[in-house]
């Protein structure tokens, strides 16, 4: 039996914290939430900033919700080119080491060390997606999509959890390159 899941294509956007929240819309700002995203819990907002970098700046980058402990921006590999900065692959979270950026609100702007990255290609799963599939939490795996542009995606990390939903992250690059769109099958092949 060949088991598959969807895909989704993730464009270029910020997890703010609190803190950067306020310095960039006013102190004690709370998100509008504009559209629920796939993962539970989890939402684009109404509202964007810019992000400017040594070469060149992103207008109009989506915030999404809620807000988390720390500010992380996450862009494509032509994106970070055109901001004048090192493309870093790297798992959400894991920002140490890699570019900063200038982020510009309507309140305010806050310069980041550090916290721009290329996510990593990586399947959400729920704890009961993980037996059907025989994968665990933390697996690198490979995924293989149909169609004209057929391609192979490896490095594929594996995330789970109770609160996670089925499905595959890409950039937009990346989704554009297998002409894959939102919601397209994908075969997980280990």
């Amino acid at each position: 039996m060949t088991l598959k899941l969807p895909i989704a294509l993730s464009n270029r956007h910020i997890h703010l914290s609190q803190e950067d929240l306020d310095t960039l819309f006013g102190e004690g700002y709370k998100l509008t939430a504009r559209k629920n995203l796939s993962q539970p819990g989890q939402y684009a907002c109404e509202e964007k900033v810019d992000i400017a970098g040594p070469k060149g700046t992103l207008k109009g980058v989506r915030i999404l919700g809620p807000v988390r402990s720390r500010t992380q921006i996450e862009v494509s590999i032509n994106d970070a080119f055109k901001l004048g900065v090192k493309p870093i692959v790297r798992n959400s979270g894991d920002v140490a080491e890699t570019p900063g950026a200038k982020v510009i609100g309507p309140k305010g702007e806050i310069e980041l060390k550090d916290g721009v990255i290329v996510a990593a290609r990586h399947i959400h799963m729920h704890t009961t997606d993980i037996e059907k599939f025989g994968v665990k939490d933390g697996d690198i795996v490979k995924v293989k999509t149909e169609g004209i542009r057929s391609l192979i995606f490896e490095n594929v990390l594996i995330r789970s959890g109770d609160t996670h939903a089925l499905e595959m992250h890409v950039d937009m690059e990346e989704g554009n390159a297998a002409a894959v769109k939102n919601g397209d099958l994908v075969k997980l092949i280990k």
